[in-house]
């Protein structure tokens, strides 16, 4: 009985990209008490696999948060799947907002268990996470959105705000959802009667947020039910105003989905409008940080002249240079990228 890949991920992605099958990218979670994660962990493994199903599961004892790709003839195969396990049953289902036949999303299928689907960092037992606060749907959202008494809270990290955001949204300025749970808290102690509106990708980040916020005694929380990606169906499905901006950044191989024309960032080296994410080609570094075409043909997909130069090494030079160096643990995902440059751009409009 195989229960984890044996294949290394150079072959599984050119198996990947030979598929010519159209794949449907989906993602969900469930906050829902799992006694036995490791034994339901197996169970999901065995029935997925059998789908051809790929992509990345977290389960802990709080629930299950799901990102998916699934071969699009199988679609129906893997919901009655999911309708076997009874908490998941007619579970919403957040379908990608593009889907190409030439991307691909994942390339193998990994379940794991977690601590926790989300790490948050809080260490309290009276906490309830599916105590959530008030859903809003896209119209219910978008009149919000221009009511007064309302603050709006970006519960990502910074390097996915900085792409896609809602109009009027406060982005905090945080790597990771657990330092920005404590960071709300304190900045809007002051505003707790206000009406306190949370959106996050798919959902699973601000409705656990939405929950902390109301276990702190804020009364008037909501938030954007499905996230940004099931907030984009409905503006397509309802034909209603889209008030998101830019891109929506995603964790998986595409790093992005259009949803707007606007380009709302800048490139990291240069300082010209971009909102393409890349890893720094130098596996040595592997920044996650924004680059323009013409930066990624200068450096040739890297994050500086120093990568770039790495590169064109023999192979076994570069991998004895990677024993003792790994850059990318110097960046904080792209922002080391963007102030080594940011004083370049400063210099030249002197």
């Amino acid at each position: 009985m195989q229960l984890h890949n044996r294949i290394n991920r150079d072959e599984l992605k050119m198996k990947m990209m030979a598929d010519t099958r159209q794949y449907t990218t989906i993602s969900f979670y469930k906050y829902h008490p799992i006694a036995n994660p490791p034994l339901f962990r197996d169970h999901l493994y065995l029935l997925l696999s059998k789908l051809e199903c790929v992509g990345r599961i977290y389960v802990a004892t709080e629930g299950i948060n799901a990102q998916v790709s699934i071969p699009s003839e199988q679609m129906q195969n893997f919901v009655d799947s999911l309708d076997t396990i009874e908490f998941l049953h007619s579970i919403r289902l957040n379908k990608a907002i593009e889907e190409k036949r030439t991307e691909k999303s994942f390339i193998k299928l990994d379940v794991k268990v977690r601590n926790k689907i989300v790490a948050d960092g809080l260490d309290d037992n009276t906490f309830e996470p599916h105590n959530t606060g008030k859903y809003l749907k896209a119209t219910e959202w978008n009149q919000m959105l221009e009511a007064e008494n309302t603050v709006v809270i970006d519960m990502r990290n910074h390097y996915e705000s900085e792409v896609g955001r809602f109009e009027k949204a406060t982005c905090p300025d945080v790597d990771t959802f657990k330092e920005e749970l404590q960071i709300v808290l304190q900045e809007y102690a002051p505003q707790r009667n206000k009406n306190v509106l949370m959106y996050c990708t798919g959902g699973i980040r601000c409705e656990k947020a939405s929950a902390w916020m109301k276990h702190n005694g804020f009364e008037n929380v909501y938030h954007l039910e499905g996230g940004i990606i099931n907030y984009v169906r409905q503006v397509h499905e309802q034909n209603i105003e889209n008030k998101f901006k830019g891109v929506n950044f995603v964790f998986d191989e595409r790093l992005a989905e259009r949803i707007s024309p606007d380009v709302i960032a800048q490139c990291h080296q240069c300082g010209n409008a971009a909102d393409t994410h890349i890893n720094c080609a130098n596996k040595g570094c592997h920044t996650l940080f924004i680059q323009c075409t013409e930066c990624a043909s200068k450096f040739n997909h890297c994050c500086s002249k120093e990568c770039a130069d790495i590169i064109t090494w023999p192979s076994d030079k570069q991998e004895e240079w990677r024993k003792n160096n790994r850059l990318g643990n110097n960046f904080s995902k792209g922002r080391l990228v963007k102030q080594r440059y940011l004083q370049q751009w400063q210099n030249q409009k002197k």
